[in-house]
């Protein structure tokens, strides 16, 4: 069986793994609706 301690450990780095994928699918949409937004008000390279 797992020791308490290595069960803390895991539940810490899940619960930050689980952060970093929440904020890194915001950033990630925010930063495609940014391009969408450039593209269709015809920005960028003509």
């Amino acid at each position: 069986m797992a020791e308490h301690q290595d069960m803390t450990q895991a539940n810490n780095t899940f619960s930050a793994f689980t952060t970093l994928m929440k904020w890194g699918t915001i950033v990630s949409v925010i930063a495609g609706l940014l391009v969408i937004l450039i593209i269709s008000h015809g920005g960028g390279a003509k």
